[in-house]
């Protein structure tokens, strides 16, 4: 891959030629198909059209996030700028959570394989058209207030999760590493998963602030999912929640210990957008879920995962909607395709 990257233009973030707002944008060189020197050459050649002052931090590596993050940050900080995540949702989740807890403005170039945060906050897939929405919300002024989720005060955006479900995470990575990243290559890896993968859990949950009544409960589960994004949701056919999540909720997902096959059924079932008929499958909303593993081997570490991103968590497990909402940065109008 030619990691050459092009040299600054002359509206770069050092020259305050201008009066436009500063924008400090974290690219990861491992996300999407296309490759970090394509994607900024790209951004550079709109922002320097559009007399943007901008700044890039390339991640060659995903170790690289932490370092680059920070630097962003600290530039934004004193310039009172806006930081920018160009990446999948693995790497937007990381970078917003960074940026809320500095409470400054946000932005994405979506470059992932399924985009949700994107497409669920109605930002272009393309790149080019995502960063005209971001400079044009950035001039304007144009913020959203977004949700975020919260598993053990680690951000997620679009989703978190334990059991099968990071286990199939951790196995489709290693299966795009071998065949590319796509979702035609995603969904073979996710199917291979479902038909040679058995996890059994037993879980005490705790759930409150939603439209059922507080309970706690001690249930079998092979997936305990926690969905806070409303189209991902719709998509597999859980309307109800869907709406919920917009309303300040988070949609909750239980499945017991299935056979392969029925661990397939369920899968078609969210393929067809219809889970919510399938019987193995337990659904609600609430604000707030604690997962508590009572079985030995789980209870010093579990296998998480927010937003793709797979890691391991000491239990209990607390999701929860946060206190403080995402300062989203994007002027969306009818032209853009999303």
């Amino acid at each position: 891959m030619n990691n050459s990257l092009p040299q600054p233009p002359p509206h770069s973030a050092e020259n305050p030629s201008n009066h436009f707002p500063p924008l400090f944008i974290v690219l990861n060189a491992g996300s999407g198909a296309k490759d970090a020197a394509t994607v900024a050459n790209e951004l550079a050649t709109i922002f320097h059209e559009a007399e943007q002052p901008y700044e890039l931090f390339l991640c060659q590596r995903g170790s690289d996030l932490p370092e680059m993050t920070n630097k962003a940050l600290e530039q934004a900080s004193h310039r009172h700028g806006v930081v920018a995540a160009a990446g999948g949702d693995g790497t937007i989740r990381f970078v917003a959570q960074k940026v809320l807890a500095a409470g400054l403005p946000f932005g994405i170039v979506p470059l992932g394989t399924f985009n949700y945060f994107a497409r669920d906050n109605g930002i272009p897939q393309d790149v080019a058209l995502a960063a005209k929405a971001l400079i044009d919300g950035m001039r304007i002024g144009s913020e959203r207030q977004i949700q975020v989720g919260l598993l053990n005060d680690e951000v997620f955006l679009v989703n978190a999760s334990l059991g099968l479900y990071p286990q199939l995470l951790a196995d489709r990575e290693e299966f795009k590493q071998q065949h590319g990243r796509n979702r035609a290559v995603a969904k073979v890896a996710a199917f291979l998963t479902l038909l040679k993968r058995d996890i059994k859990m037993l879980l005490r949950i705790e759930h409150s602030g939603g439209q059922q009544e507080s309970g706690e409960e001690v249930l079998p589960a092979s997936t305990i999912f926690v969905g806070n994004n409303a189209i991902q949701l719709e998509a597999i056919g859980l309307q109800p929640e869907s709406e919920q999540v917009q309303n300040g909720q988070l949609a909750i997902i239980a499945l017991p210990p299935m056979t392969a096959t029925e661990r397939v059924a369920v899968a078609f079932h969210g393929m067809l957008g219809v889970l919510s008929k399938s019987q193995n499958v337990t659904h609600f909303a609430c604000r707030q879920l604690v997962v508590e593993p009572l079985l030995r081997r789980h209870k010093r570490s579990v296998k998480v995962a927010m937003d793709g991103e797979v890691s391991r968590m000491q239990p209990p497990l607390t999701f929860r909607v946060g206190p403080k909402p995402l300062r989203l940065v994007a002027h969306i109008s009818s032209g853009n395709e999303v």
